[in-house]
């Protein structure tokens, strides 16, 4: 007898190892986004025959679902004396990892302590946000398997997570109480509650993973990439290659609103033209063109196959207003008579050509320069020396529309640097410093000095005003470095530098340029 159970329980082993690596169903890849935590029986009250089939039956059940961070999350929790948590929604990405998993999980055996393993899925995994825990906004389902034998007092519970949003479904292998399991399942419970013989769990396999995936089915419709003529489309796969999607939008009408993205709201399409385009069942994106800036429009995906009905998904969204050129002008570098300037967008089809004006502030001549519809920069030569201009970017569009856009720019002022400098000593450690004036535009000269040491002791500064043309300095370090720089409103010239040498009683030192 010990042999023959033996021998059965290796060849379900064996079946259970190699029932994940079949074909996948293609039709629920990519269908789905939640979080599903399976309650399994694993107390005392279960054979270790029933177990293993249990086990074959989660691996056929799951093995279809696409896992992933942004897709279907799976998570086990075994109901014993002491409850253990296999692993959390964070624990496998992959139908691989998945399924090695299941291969090594191990029966608890014990009391049938559902209450406890409910509190600890309450706490630890069913709860948004925590480590491991559900994905705020995302359905989450809960997956008892039970044998029916004496589940404990569970309603309480089971209430308090359907009223946090807690899909529950129930499969029991036994002949357990109905009306107790047929409260705590979400309604309806013809679709949510399943009576099966151990030996025949297959059979409800499709109907139990077709009432998971009802629920957490990823039916929105998004659309992204939103400009002023065009939109982009994205969804979740339902076809599978088998098939096409159909969609159609239009300019919403006033006063009309929009569905939600909800399933079965798809708006009627009456009363005004629309445009329709189609992609293969394979497809998951798709790119609207040729739309009409700062306007509503109503969009209906429709998968078209004639294997099964399924909802069509609607959206809406408003195109960005118009962008015509220029929208942006910039000045990106000036010398003393020039101006360099750019614009944009570029929009060679809609632009016939662009006029740029200028003059200088606050009057001046008007000079007007024309350019090629595809030229978005120029430089502007010519220019008056430290003078603001007002230069304006004119677009003449196709359409016979034009948009000018203006700026205020600048150009450098001219620093003439210092033409001439002398020192001449007047005593022991004293020097006169005598330079040319006459410098158009000056502000003061900058007088600096500092022994051979460039130590901060012994350097020190002098500002002077544009009509000085000399000044004594003393307590000269010996050998100091003296330099004279015209400043002017912007900047400082380039200046003139002598050595001061006091070897003998009276010397002069010149620097020209």
């Amino acid at each position: 007898m010990d042999s023959r159970i033996a021998l059965t329980c290796f060849l379900l082993s064996t079946l259970f190892r190699t029932s994940w690596s079949q074909n996948v169903p293609e039709t629920v890849l990519n269908c789905c986004e939640g979080d599903v935590l399976f309650l399994l029986d694993s107390s005392g009250s279960v054979a270790s025959y029933e177990y293993t089939r249990m086990l074959s039956f989660l691996s056929e059940l799951l093995q279809p679902f696409s896992l992933g961070p942004d897709q279907v999350r799976v998570g086990l929790l075994q109901v014993g004396t002491e409850p253990r948590l296999e692993f959390d929604f964070g624990a496998h990405s992959s139908q691989e990892g998945l399924q090695r998993a299941l291969q090594r999980t191990k029966q608890l055996g014990g009391d049938t302590n559902t209450e406890e393993a409910l509190l600890m899925a309450r706490d630890q995994v069913l709860r948004p946000g925590a480590p491991g825990g559900t994905r705020p906004g995302l359905p989450t389902v809960l997956v008892w398997l039970t044998d029916g034998v004496e589940p404990g007092d569970i309603e309480e519970q089971m209430a308090q997570l359907r009223e946090e949003g807690v899909s529950v479904l129930v499969v029991s292998t036994g002949h357990g109480n109905y009306q107790v399991l047929r409260e705590v399942v979400t309604p309806p419970a013809e679709d949510h509650l399943f009576f099966v013989d151990i030996d025949d769990l297959t059979i409800i396999t499709e109907d139990l993973r077709d009432a998971i995936i009802e629920i957490i089915r990823a039916e929105r419709l998004q659309v992204r990439d939103v400009s002023s003529n065009s939109a982009v489309l994205q969804w979740r796969p339902v076809l599978a290659g088998a098939g096409y999607y159909e969609i159609r939008f239009r300019p919403m009408q006033t006063g009309q609103t929009g569905g939600g993205g909800g399933p079965g709201t798809s708006p009627s399409i009456t009363g005004g033209s629309y445009q329709r385009i189609t992609r293969p069942g394979d497809s998951s994106s798709a790119k609207l063109t040729g739309l009409l800036p700062d306007t509503t429009y109503t969009v209906t995906l429709t998968p078209e196959t004639n294997l099964q009905v399924l909802n069509s998904l609607t959206a809406t969204f408003t195109t960005q207003p118009e962008v015509m050129s220029p929208a942006v002008v910039t000045v990106s570098g000036s010398s003393t008579d020039s101006i360099r300037l750019s614009w944009g967008p570029l929009q060679p089809d809609s632009v016939r050509t662009y006029q740029v004006e200028y003059s200088p502030l606050p009057t001046g001549k008007l000079q007007v320069v024309t350019l090629s519809n595809r030229q978005n920069s120029t430089v502007l030569t010519n220019l008056q020396p430290d003078t603001q201009y007002l230069v304006t970017v004119s677009a003449q569009h196709s359409s016979g529309r034009e948009r000018a856009m203006s700026v205020k720019a600048c150009t450098q002022e001219v620093l003439p640097a210092l033409a001439d400098l002398q020192l001449t000593t007047v005593g022991s450690d004293s020097v006169q410093v005598q330079w040319k004036g006459g410098l158009e535009g000056l502000r003061g000269y900058w007088v600096t000095w500092e022994g051979e040491a460039s130590l901060a002791s012994q350097r020190s500064t002098l500002y002077l005003p544009p009509s000085t043309l000399s000044t004594v300095l003393t307590r000269v370090p010996p050998s100091a470095r003296v330099c004279v720089s015209p400043v002017y409103k912007t900047a400082r010239g380039e200046g003139l530098c002598c050595t001061a040498k006091f070897n003998s009683a009276a010397a002069t030192w010149s620097h020209r340029i």
